[in-house]
């Protein structure tokens, strides 16, 4: 798209986040800038004592931000902000161009990344919501909106100009299409705890390299590139561990700091799989100066999923990207993470520590398992591939016409080989 772009980082005292430094910030709203393939043109960050009601920024730095879009002739300028409809309107009367906050940034990320038709309904549901609020609060000059389902588009398209009705309307359609979805997820979730393979989720900030590792230990070829939100649709796929165990492994949209809750409740349904899952995996860009800010933006995401349980116990870390330390912080990080249970040192690009990561998986679903001896006959080929197919095999040992089979097995899992296929005697140990 080409389109010169002016990217503004405003960091504002009162708010200002202790783990996040102003030029990380600004290299982050770059990037989400550069992912829909905008020409950025200049790029400055700007310290504010408060945000103002009128222009968000005080009326000298308006004047100077206004002056550098003159000076780089910009047609947009990005703020990394959450504008109200009145600063919006009165910046783009003051600076001569289009503008866009944060907000209206991401979206139009996952408008355009979004494929599957789950995954276009979220979107789209997230736009409208996002078009209401403004409508809502006196959107006075609807000429200046964008159309489709983005905001960058020209004026005069007929979507922006609907009215609160139409756009109420057809968020409650979309609403309907979306728990139709997640009732189908309903039921995928079910036929699978029938398998049963249990779930390991991905989670982690957007381009922590989650897709990459997701790649690496499922052998798939799931997009994965250095850009912000690479993925949007989930993506799950069956994993052998090193017992024989099977799991799923799920792939999740990135989060991100201040994500909009216009997305949160959006892609509720498709996050419904981490909370679901039996393991939640959080990938970490350890080699990223943030990495601190981003742990926490993740975790609070997860909170306001209703996870705070699960996050207050701790979530195994999957410390990933340590091909880009240096080797003194990479050998101090090692050291570190081999006195953490729930800790795991990895990187995804060169598959250093992975094997580690699916034995530690492995072990977490081996503590819930139960060690008996099964006696199936020797001739019974169906009991036989059952018990291997379902269980880990300690060893076997061939008498009189039965296999005696020494297996690590869970619970419900051995009650229902046991239930369906009554020829298979057991003798716990």
């Amino acid at each position: 798209m080409s389109c010169k772009t002016i990217v503004i980082h405003p960091v504002v005292k009162t708010a200002a986040d202790p783990l996040r430094t102003a030029d990380a910030g600004l290299e982050e709203i770059k990037n989400l800038t550069a992912a829909i393939d905008l020409e950025i043109v200049a790029a400055q960050v700007f310290c504010l004592s408060e945000a103002k009601a009128g222009l968000f920024f005080g009326k000298g730095t308006a004047e100077r931000i206004r002056d550098l879009v003159r000076e780089n002739e910009a047609e947009l300028a990005v703020v990394n902000a959450a504008l109200s409809p009145i600063q919006q309107r009165n910046l783009e009367k003051l600076w001569q161009c289009k503008v866009i906050d944060r907000t209206a940034l991401i979206l139009e990320i996952f408008g355009d990344r979004a494929r599957t038709k789950e995954g276009v309904l979220q979107v789209e549901l997230a736009h409208l919501t996002y078009q209401r609020s403004r409508l809502v609060r006196g959107w006075t000059h609807l000429e200046r909106q964008r159309g489709g389902r983005g905001f960058l588009g020209g004026p005069g398209e007929t979507q922006i100009e609907l009215d609160r009705r139409v756009i109420t309307d057809n968020i409650v359609r979309l609403k309907k299409e979306l728990d139709e979805v997640r009732r189908t997820r309903a039921i995928h979730r079910a036929a699978r705890r029938r398998v049963p393979f249990p779930v390991v989720a991905l989670v982690g900030y957007t381009n922590a390299g989650k897709s990459t590792l997701f790649n690496r230990l499922t052998n798939a070829d799931v997009f994965a590139k250095d850009m912000l939100f690479a993925t949007l649709d989930p993506t799950m796929r069956l994993v052998r561990l090193p017992s024989g165990r099977k799991v799923i492994l799920s792939d999740t949209v990135g989060f991100i700091s201040d994500l909009p809750t216009e997305l949160v409740a959006a892609f509720r349904a498709t996050l419904e799989e981490v909370r679901e899952a039996a393991l939640i995996l959080h990938v970490r860009d350890i080699a990223h100066p943030d990495t601190e800010a981003q742990k926490q933006d993740v975790e609070n995401v997860l909170r306001a999923l209703g996870m705070e349980e699960r996050v207050d116990h701790g979530i195994t870390e999957v410390l990933n990207k340590t091909d880009l330390l240096d080797d003194e912080p990479r050998n101090a990080l090692a050291a570190a993470s081999e006195r953490k249970d729930k800790t795991f040192f990895v990187s995804a690009l060169t598959g250093r520590g992975t094997e580690e990561l699916l034995q530690g998986i492995d072990a977490f679903f081996a503590k819930d398992l139960t060690e008996t001896t099964l006696f199936v006959p020797f001739d019974d080929g169906a009991a036989l591939a059952a018990v291997y197919r379902r269980a880990e095999v300690v060893e076997r040992r061939d008498e009189d016409g039965t296999c005696a089979l020494q297996v690590r097995i869970g619970d419900a899992e051995l009650n229902r080989l046991l239930k369906e296929f009554s020829q298979i005697g057991r003798k716990g140990l």
